[in-house]
């Protein structure tokens, strides 16, 4: 299964408009290609009763093609139309009985196709340049240096609450410690994102781009869950970037995942999957945003004072849904049966 979300939502649009624009041109054009003109009178305008559009009448019209008489029902309606009025059609020649008046359906099925084609090159072209214009600012991606120091719990959240949702850790304290804000949100492009790094006050612009799953339901054929960052897969940047995710059922509370975290063979961090909220006491004030179920809440235990490179696989663990560093599921699934 794709997802019908970011490039799979966009090619499914362009499908349609593509389908649109093929159905108009044939309806409007082709269909009705050496038809003559002739003129008709309206004989009756009658509510539709079978449709729930106010606006759908059924308009019955008389016409004279080589002495004889036909009487049809037109496929438009327009306010203007008035019994005893006339009206220009277009009949087939070899069978006066096929008319067509007006454009119909297909004109609006044009329009349709052409303007969900055109939204979708615009915005094709306006990520392009923003995907130029972000590293023109801020270059590649680059991550501060590895230093340790004593370990610490922190939590990772995010927020599924509203529909420009963000990320962030906290300390025990509930300090946030670093954060991606949605600054943008849209359907066909990717989102944009501030990035906050509060305890080095820094801040980077990043594009995300919208999930994309892929289920080959197998258990050969491992699934591919991932989204773009900057323009690249975020799973092939991380591997980049010599990140590595194990994981496992029940190591953590209950048949809940965990993951150890580590990068060049060495480990970044430890995170386990939790359904509760950090501070039990009092669960309902500290929800996110929304009294609905948060499936990314993690408990991290880390020694790295620099948080960045592991708030990113946080948020691609948090985003995709995958559960190693190639945007699969199954090693989890293997992992947990050999006991690792």
């Amino acid at each position: 299964m794709i997802s019908l979300k970011g490039p799979g939502f966009k090619i499914f649009a362009a499908v349609i408009a593509v389908i649109a624009l093929v159905f108009g041109i044939y309806s409007t054009f082709i269909q009705s290609a050496g038809y003559e003109k002739t003129t008709a009178t309206i004989i009756s305008i009658e509510k539709d009763l079978e449709s729930t559009d106010d606006d759908s009448y059924i308009v019955t019209a008389r016409y004279t093609v080589d002495g004889k008489e036909y009487t049809n029902v037109l496929n438009s309606y327009s306010p203007s139309y008035k019994e005893g009025s006339t009206v220009e059609v277009r009949y087939d020649p070899a069978n006066p009985n096929k008319i067509t008046s007006g454009y119909g359906i297909g004109i609006y099925a044009m329009v349709v196709g052409a303007v969900i084609l055109l939204t979708i090159v615009f915005l094709t072209v306006k990520q392009k340049k923003s995907l130029d214009q972000l590293k023109e600012n801020y270059g590649e991606i680059h991550y501060l240096p590895s230093e340790k120091g004593e370990e610490r719990e922190l939590y990772f959240i995010t927020d599924l609450g509203t529909p420009k949702f963000g990320h962030r850790i906290e300390d025990k304290d509930r300090r946030v410690l670093y954060e991606a804000k949605m600054t943008k949100f849209t359907l066909l492009s990717a989102y944009e994102f501030d990035f906050i790094d509060h305890e080095k006050n820094r801040t980077t612009h990043h594009l995300i781009g919208h999930t994309e799953e892929t289920d080959w339901n197998s258990i050969l054929i491992d699934n591919h869950n991932t989204f773009t960052l900057d323009g690249m897969d975020v799973w092939e940047h991380l591997r980049s970037m010599g990140i590595t995710i194990d994981s496992r059922f029940g190591k953590a509370e209950g048949i809940m995942p965990s993951y150890d975290i580590r990068k060049d063979g060495e480990q970044l961090a430890y995170a386990e999957n939790t359904s509760h909220f950090v501070h039990e006491e009092d669960a309902v004030q500290h929800q996110v945003a929304s009294k609905i179920p948060n499936p990314m809440f993690f408990r991290v235990f880390t020694k790295e004072k620099n948080l960045d490179l592991l708030f990113m696989v946080l948020v691609a663990i948090a985003r995709s849904g995958a559960t190693d560093e190639h945007g699969g599921s199954r090693r989890m699934l293997f992992n947990t049966v050999k006991g690792e």
